[in-house]
């Protein structure tokens, strides 16, 4: 394998950053570090260590990359993580037709066509409702970690709702509910129907024949997985490691411009 280029990309979200490696256009490592401004050292590191041929950014902080940390001989490459996230998808399952992104800030639903490019897509509005940073905030309130509140909520054994999706008032009214004796798994599954009803309207804007998928980091959160399942009446597919479906379609991207660079040789 000595000698063989290796490509990468690169995911900088706002709550991770994530680097896929690819040799011979097939994943070789991944890393997932917190977004911090050592973090973004040690990308530099990396990446002036690595000996990549070929880089691509995506992400919210992708223009960060390109402007200061990538070397000139990457050619500053970037794209959309809509782009991104379908080429992603369709390499770790050619079947799927609809990925359902759910990262820290932002959520994006986007049609996969065949080939791996996207159509139509829909993205949240600027509220940090129905994203990772709402679970983390109510996970707190109710006393969970992150990574427990998925599956304390399926314990719950009556269904109640909250009203507001606004965050502010969604922990207000959270707290209200157990000021009043309610029980935390009862709480903690109605926070997860009121991201999935936030959800299924922009879902059902699409043709769901084909494979869903569910990525980003809320996809490891199991309750999600299963109520958006039973509201939409369809398996939901969540692959090994979700987070790294956007970078993962960067690097197919840097490798694709390696294979192009090569046959131009």
């Amino acid at each position: 394998m000595e000698g063989k280029p290796i490509t990468a990309g690169i995911d900088f979200g706002s709550r991770t950053i994530k680097i896929v490696e690819l040799l011979d256009g097939k994943i070789a490592s991944f890393d997932i570090l917190d977004t911090s401004s050592s973090a973004i050292e040690k990308i530099k590191e990396k990446v002036q260590s690595a000996g990549y041929s070929h880089v691509v950014a995506t992400g919210y902080g992708r223009y960060l990359l390109r402007d200061n940390l990538l070397p000139d001989k990457y050619g500053h490459s970037t794209v959309t993580e809509i782009k991104a996230c379908a080429l992603g998808a369709n390499f770790i399952d050619p079947r799927c037709r609809l990925v359902v992104d759910i990262g820290g800030q932002d959520f994006k639903i986007i049609e996969v066509k065949g080939d791996g490019s996207f159509g139509h897509f829909e993205l949240n509005d600027r509220c940090a409702a129905g994203t990772g940073r709402f679970l983390e905030i109510m996970a707190q309130v109710l006393g969970y970690g992150i990574e427990e509140f998925g599956q304390e909520a399926l314990k719950a054994q009556t269904f109640l709702r909250i009203s507001s999706m606004c965050t502010v008032f969604a922990e207000s009214e959270v707290i209200s509910l157990l000021t009043s004796g309610r029980a935390r798994e009862e709480i903690a599954l109605a926070v997860h129907y009121s991201v999935v009803e936030r959800l299924y309207p922009l879902i059902m804007k699409f043709n769901l024949q084909g494979d869903i998928m569910l990525v980003g980091g809320v996809a490891l959160n199991v309750c999600i997985k299963d109520l958006l399942a039973k509201k939409l009446g369809q398996e939901i597919f969540v692959p090994e490691n979700p987070q790294i479906i956007p970078a993962l379609g960067a690097a197919l991207i840097a490798f694709s411009s390696s294979q192009t660079e090569k046959e131009n040789l």
